[in-house]
């Protein structure tokens, strides 16, 4: 792990108290692991942020009294990218007209989703409700998604069920909303296929995904707030998640173009064999409008409730929509 030496202002050009972000803007997330010379005023701050832990480091104008030797236990920072991503990702400023909690999905063209293992349902099959967990390209985490639905369902209509999903940021506060009625899936029930609606912030619709009945390969419809479609999700035929990702195509309108695609991951072969707890990863352009990006989450979701959770621990996987 690489060591960082973090060295303050002189006390000439440092006249209040400083954080180590504003001195060294380029940081990441840093972790003391060395507190000495308690008498001095020099202290750490500590802010829980839900499942992960920010410390902000405060820097007083004694520190270069200390000695030489107490400076390098409390300035010497572990720095390294494991530890930049186990935090959470700060939020972009300047985004007066997105909804509250998307100015995070301004700056990301990919988006990784992790269901946590529950072990519970692994060994007894009994099902769960679902978390996951969404981080940006370089492990920071984005969000927190929790499944909200009842015993009964969950057990009765397995992946089929009808649920509410709450997707969290790291203040616990609920930035998008999903939800999924009950429906079927098959091509042989062409009026009753999967929908889901998706608001942000919760009670404002931004979008939603539509089944398109079709016999082979999986079809969604991304349609906006006024029903319009934006773009389209095109699966393979063969679902099959054996030692290989599984690739959904997302599309242009018309369909003659791919701009990004929404994969399964392979997660090993204890965990594919005995939990449900899935891998995704999400790409899309840049420049997509942040409610896209939110209703692209919507899509994964599905996509996994659709084709890859499990019931009673067996597998679902196979060949076209029937």
């Amino acid at each position: 792990m690489k060591m960082l030496k973090i060295l303050a202002a002189s006390q000439r050009k440092c006249l209040s108290y400083k954080t180590f972000a504003d001195i060294y803007p380029n940081l990441g997330t840093a972790c003391v692991i060395s507190l000495v010379a308690p008498n001095t005023p020099i202290y750490q701050h500590h802010h829980s942020r839900d499942c992960g832990r920010e410390q902000e480091i405060l820097l007083s104008t004694f520190l270069m009294n200390l000695c030489w030797h107490h400076q390098q236990k409390l300035i010497m920072l572990c720095f390294s990218p494991m530890k930049k991503k186990g935090g959470w990702m700060n939020m972009p400023q300047g985004n007066p007209n997105v909804p509250p909690g998307l100015e995070y999905l301004t700056t990301i063209d990919q988006l990784l989703v992790h269901q946590k293992v529950e072990l519970l349902e692994a060994f007894t099959g009994f099902e769960t409700q679902n978390k996951y967990t969404i981080k940006n390209s370089v492990g920071q985490k984005v969000y927190y998604a929790v499944e909200d639905s009842d015993c009964l369902t969950r057990n009765c209509c397995g992946p089929l069920r009808p649920f509410d999903m709450k997707i969290l940021d790291n203040y616990k506060n609920e930035v998008i909303h999903l939800n999924r009625p009950l429906a079927c899936d098959s091509c042989w029930f062409p009026c009753c296929l999967q929908n889901m609606e998706v608001s942000s912030p919760p009670g404002t619709v931004i979008g939603s995904i539509q089944q398109e009945w079709s016999i082979l390969t999986p079809q969604f419809n991304i349609k906006n707030a006024a029903g319009d479609v934006v773009l389209k999700i095109e699966g393979p035929i063969c679902t099959f998640s054996i030692c290989g990702d599984v690739e959904f195509k997302i599309l242009s309108k018309d369909g003659s173009s791919q701009v990004g695609k929404i994969s399964k991951q392979w997660a090993g072969l204890l965990r594919e064999a005995f939990t449900d707890a899935d891998y995704f990863g999400i790409t899309f352009p840049m420049d997509l409008d942040v409610k896209m990006k939110a209703v692209m989450m919507g899509a994964c979701f599905l996509i996994d409730y659709m084709f890859f959770e499990k019931s009673q621990n067996r597998e679902r996987d196979g060949i076209g929509m029937f």
